[in-house]
């Protein structure tokens, strides 16, 4: 009896087993090659479970929830979710599968994406969402149950868990498709979201909307495709051709960030020459402080290797931010660009340049700051968008940050670019250091000769001439900076381009027990 029983017992493990198999099976098809074709149609390259695997290390993907709603056909629920490892280090991840539902938001899978929010916080590792939906799923009549509202133990709403994720551990977010409505705040409040160009759009109201109501013809890429995103509203931080590039830059990113806000980034070994000196970064930046350059091939050379990551690479071109690496270490590197308003402070390079500064300041990455910079931008268009409210986000990240900075004035630092570069100890910068051929001040030489000397000037025999010789004296002597140094308590030092790097190196090293506290509070009010 006891045998028979053992049979049966073997028999029926070895049948659901099988069951087992076949069910998982269905689920990792998805909707369906049928379904599948239709997105590959309109430029999907890969599917939802694809995509995980593709920016995981191999093998390293446990899933979760991956039975939900199976039997209602929704295989995973449209959403695939759980841990698995990048370079070896954890994290969590979501998945939105088109094909399931058109990728729409139902209760059980906004709770798994909730839940994989949660876990992400609670393990301290970082979160990667792949997003492709359109939206809330519409529950027909009679099927409340799955509409979206319905009360789970996590209180099933990701928009929360995200908010409570930030500055705890970094969120990256990637469009895959087209994500509207209420989907569409899921990436807008993570840190960073990168975008597949011509295949991948975001927007609140789609076109058919925008065209009831508005009468107005658009596309969803005239909308909110990639381009849109990345150059003119500022809302990604990164896009790319294909979808395997996208992730592959996801993955390099994770590599230059922490787990968490109580780890620093991770460090490689430094195949670049610590104390080299550099005999061409000098030459990357004119004398003339009205012709243009740019500070990325300066950034290049400080950095280790020339490795640069630039962050919005497209939007606001007058403000460069991005990660790069010092002796194995990795910096965040802010710096004003001539080539685009002449590296002018302007609403929109202070948005980039405040999330971003906060951003190093959350997760313990270092920054180094390269002025070059004439002051704010000018004209109504500034005033009338708000530079006054927007200037005051940087002044405000400025001074609340605890992570060392250190600035270097490569070329000019006039007026209130002072103010917005952090040129001054007041705002909680480390050192600033000038090269010498550097001019700071509260206009330009040129403009401080017409300003002091116009009516002399004007009135002799010779303006051209005497406009020349003031200006030679006034380089010579108050646009100098080893004259400036003389009175200028707050200068580190007058340095060398060539001794640049090194100097940086030293300096970092020395800063990593820096231990700036913030007085108790619940929480400033940054301006916004």
């Amino acid at each position: 009896m006891a045998s028979e029983e053992k049979k049966k017992q073997e028999g029926l493990l070895a049948q659901r087993i099988q069951q087992l198999r076949e069910v998982k099976e269905r689920i990792r098809q998805g909707g369906g090659p049928e379904k599948w074709e239709k997105q590959k149609k309109i430029g999907k390259q890969m599917n939802a479970r694809q995509r995980v695997e593709y920016l995981l290390d191999k093998g390293s993907f446990k899933e979760f929830g991956m039975l939900f709603s199976h039997l209602d056909g929704l295989s995973a629920e449209g959403c695939i979710a759980g841990q698995g490892t990048v370079n070896g280090r954890p994290i969590c991840i979501f998945s939105q599968d088109a094909t399931i539902k058109g990728g729409t938001v139902g209760s059980v899978h906004q709770f798994k994406q909730a839940h994989t929010i949660e876990r992400a916080t609670e393990m301290r590792v970082p979160l990667v969402t792949l997003n492709d939906s359109p939206g809330a799923r519409v529950p027909k009549a009679g099927e409340s149950k799955t509409a979206i509202g319905i009360e789970f133990p996590s209180g099933g709403c990701t928009f929360g868990d995200h908010v409570h994720a930030s500055g705890i551990i970094p969120q990256i977010a990637v469009i895959m498709g087209t994500c509207a409505g209420m989907a569409v705040y899921n990436p807008a409040l993570t840190d960073f979201i990168f975008m597949v160009d011509k295949s991948s759009q975001m927007f609140i109201t789609g076109p058919a909307m925008v065209k009831l109501t508005l009468g107005e013809d658009v596309t969803a890429e005239q909308l909110g495709g990639a381009e849109i995103h990345c150059k003119i509203s500022g809302c990604a931080h990164g896009r790319w051709p294909t979808e395997a590039e996208t992730l592959d830059k996801v993955r390099e990113l994770l590599g230059l960030l922490p787990s968490n806000y109580e780890e620093r980034p991770p460090r490689v070994e430094p195949p670049d020459d610590l104390d080299r000196y550099d005999d061409e970064i000098g030459a990357l930046v004119p004398e003339n402080p009205m012709r243009a350059f740019d500070v990325r091939r300066v950034i290049r050379r400080l950095s280790d290797n020339g490795y640069f990551f630039e962050i919005q690479p497209e939007f606001a071109g007058e403000m460069v931010v991005g990660f790069g690496r010092m002796d194995g270490e990795v910096v965040g590197f802010v710096a004003n660009n001539s080539m685009v308003r002449a590296g002018s402070l302007t609403v929109d390079s202070s948005d980039k340049q405040t999330r971003f500064m906060r951003f190093c300041d959350c997760f313990n990455i270092p920054m180094i700051v390269l002025v070059d910079t004439s002051a704010y931008m000018p004209g109504t268009y500034q005033e009338h968008a708000g530079i006054i409210r927007h200037g005051a986000k940087v002044l405000y990240a400025l001074n609340e940050c605890t992570v060392p900075r250190i600035a270097v004035i490569i070329r000019k630092a006039y007026g209130g670019g002072n103010l917005g570069m952090g040129t001054f100890l007041e705002f909680g910068t480390d050192w600033i250091y000038m090269w010498p051929t550097a001019e700071l001040g509260v206009l330009g030489a040129e403009q401080s000769v017409r300003l002091f000397y116009g009516k002399e000037i004007m009135t002799s025999d010779d303006p051209e001439k005497m406009m020349a010789e003031k200006l030679q004296l006034y380089r010579a002597t108050y646009a100098n900076p080893i004259w400036e140094s003389n009175a200028n308590w707050y200068l580190e030092d007058v340095i060398e381009p060539g001794e640049t790097r090194r100097i940086l190196i030293k300096d970092l090293r020395f800063l990593k027990t820096k231990n700036k506290k913030q007085l108790p509070r619940k929480h400033g009010n940054i301006p916004m």
